[in-house]
């Protein structure tokens, strides 16, 4: 029976409609026909997280204790370093700190492609009304679809494991980075950026030179929303068998270990206020004169094109 005659004989006057159907059937052609491209992208964020993951947990965990506290304090006050410090030690001392940056890890690598992909996205939004407005709707789908629902379709084509959790990530975190990238640049002065046109610059040494460093604390807020956003994903994906910190509230779910899910969920508050207050710090003065002045040093310690000819 016809989609029409259904409905007709439900007494529904509209056609009987199964979206649904139509995006299945499109999963079940990505997955026969690009099965190649689907290994490859696994491997490459398997790769990646495990990457990173080696590196967080290669020196002992007082050593990156005190890493990360020196970090805060340079990026941001004694008052932040003194809360890193207890933070940390307290996660290594619940025998958390596996997990913990594992989650960091994948928080890490999920962040990075969805920023790369964001960032561009949102200039050329910012500079072409029609972008605009063809990206808003998508950014609105991508936002307001509930997070669990993009397990399916992912592990689908990913099975389970942390690639998964990365790409489930990625999309769940994107938009903020989109939409304020995007505002930051809009509403840099519109004087200044004329003002920069009637010196004769180009519409890249605008960009880069006023329209970026003027909108960085708008940006930087879309990155710390990035940041939070991948790591509340990054639990979920715990479903997924993403591992991390995710996995060990999974595992106190199935167990109905309330010890164990406190334990789990207290490390992700601390990591999730370090990784905040650390982003949100960049973004301030304080925090893009130290980068200011990392990148001199850096630029300074590079010979001079041509020195001793």
């Amino acid at each position: 029976m016809s989609p029409t005659l259904r409905a007709a004989a439900d007494g529904n006057p509209l056609p009987d409609l199964h979206i649904g159907d139509a995006v299945a059937d499109a999963v079940d052609w990505i997955t026969d026909n690009l099965e190649g491209l689907l290994d490859g992208i696994s491997a490459a964020l398997t790769f990646l997280v495990d990457l990173i993951s080696s590196i967080l947990l290669g020196p002992p965990p007082l050593v990156m204790a005190v890493i990360f506290t020196v970090l805060a304090l340079l990026v941001r006050s004694w008052t932040f370093a003194l809360f890193t410090i207890v933070g940390t030690l307290l996660i290594i001392s619940m025998d958390m700190w596996e997990p913990a940056m594992e989650t960091l890890s994948l928080v890490l690598v999920a962040t990075l492609i969805a920023l790369v992909i964001a960032v561009p996205v949102g200039i050329l939004a910012a500079q072409n009304d029609t972008v605009s407005a063809v990206v808003r709707p998508v950014l609105d789908f991508m936002q307001t679809m509930p997070a669990f629902v993009y397990l399916v379709p992912v592990v689908i084509f990913f099975g389970i494991g942390v690639a998964p959790g990365v790409c489930a990530t990625i999309i769940f975190a994107l938009p903020p980075g989109v939409r304020l990238t995007e505002l930051g640049i809009r509403q840099v002065d519109r004087e200044t950026v004329e003002a920069g046109e009637a010196f004769g610059g180009t519409s890249r040494q605008i960009l880069s030179g006023i329209q970026l460093p003027l909108g960085l604390p708008t940006i930087m807020a879309g990155v710390n929303q990035v940041i939070m956003l991948s790591l509340s994903m990054a639990v979920v994906a715990g479903l997924v068998g993403a591992g991390g910190l995710g996995q060990e509230v999974v595992t106190s779910i199935s167990r109905i270990d309330v010890a164990l899910g406190f334990e789990a969920g207290l490390s992700v508050v601390i990591l999730a206020i370090y990784l905040d207050r650390l982003t949100g710090a960049i973004g301030q003065p304080t925090g893009r004169a130290l980068l200011t002045k990392l990148t001199s040093r850096r630029t300074a310690a590079k010979p001079a094109v041509g020195a001793g000819v």
